[in-house]
């Protein structure tokens, strides 16, 4: 496994080349919760969210500033430059994806933004408990994650489509949920390239992020991400609402443990997630009153 660096030589110069204009995968959370859902969020400076596992930056280019117009003789509009030029434009070049690197360790927390925090949604989506969150977050204005499992999004693909068009960002958690440090290399590539694949077919785009089952990470899934052009995101605090200890014990161990950059782990699938549901009624709107910003990751 080699250790996260810059890139170098003719690959850096590529991709400086196809990542002008564009934000780094750790470099900009958005933090937007009074805007409507789905609006573009303010710009954030491109500084790793992650500081504490050091990521190298992907360095970028700024474009540069527009000079003054240049001084023309006065003339009259030419006949022939007045003419369409089509059949001579350049072809639109393709830009190259920027993969990420390959990281080995999953990112916990996210910084740089203030009081930022993150909800991720795991397992689902669920036709009988991801609707109760979603209208919670719409009705707070907030964004969210959602990591589905593939099998799950290629049966509600309604949920992931709503998903997508009330803002929310959604992650890749494999097809099946299987433990992936027990899988073949060829077995990783087909849980997590399956389900980014039902993903993009239905919303459009491929995740950007991903998360192991279980939260059990290898090297061959950090390859297999990456390769996929995603990042890997855990968690900081986990609610252990899968145990379903009640929604009461749910509240408290959120607002526990809140904090800046924290990142919390729920689920929307897998069991009876009622209490996860009712939780969320009840701490989300205590962390906004606390001060806090719900934000998501944007790549």
């Amino acid at each position: 496994m080699k250790k996260d660096q810059m890139p170098s030589g003719r690959r850096m110069v590529l991709r400086i080349a196809a990542a002008l204009g564009a934000t780094t995968a750790v470099g900009l959370f958005s933090t937007d919760r009074t805007g409507p859902p789905g609006a573009a969020a303010p710009a954030r400076p491109s500084s790793s969210p992650f500081p504490s596992l050091s990521p190298s930056p992907a360095s970028s280019a700024p474009a540069p500033a527009p000079g003054p117009a240049a001084v023309r003789p006065r003339r009259g509009p030419s006949p022939y430059r007045l003419q369409p030029m089509t059949s001579y434009a350049p072809s639109r070049v393709e830009r190259t994806p920027v993969l990420p690197p390959v990281r080995q360790r999953p990112f916990l927390r996210v910084s740089g933004v203030g009081n930022t925090m993150v909800l991720t949604f795991d397992d689902g989506p669920d036709p009988r408990y991801t609707p109760g969150i979603l209208n919670t977050l719409r009705l707070y204005r907030v964004r969210a994650m959602f990591f589905v499992c593939g099998e799950m999004a290629a049966l509600h693909p309604d949920l992931l489509r709503r998903m997508t068009d009330e803002g929310h960002v959604i992650g890749n958690h494999s097809w099946s949920h299987p433990l992936i440090p027990k899988l073949r290399p060829s077995r990783i590539r087909w849980e997590l390239g399956a389900t980014s694949d039902i993903v993009e077919q239905t919303v459009g785009s491929a995740p950007l992020w991903y998360r192991a089952p279980y939260g059990a990470w290898n090297r061959h899934s950090f390859e297999i991400g990456a390769g996929l052009g995603m990042e890997p995101l855990a968690w900081t605090v986990d609610t252990l609402d899968w145990k379903e200890p009640g929604a009461h014990t749910i509240v408290r161990r959120v607002l526990d443990g809140a904090g800046p950059g924290v990142v919390v782990l729920s689920h929307d699938a897998g069991g009876d997630r009622s209490q996860s549901v009712a939780a969320l009624r009840t701490y989300l709107p205590r962390l906004i009153d606390e001060g806090y910003h719900i934000t998501v990751p944007r790549r």
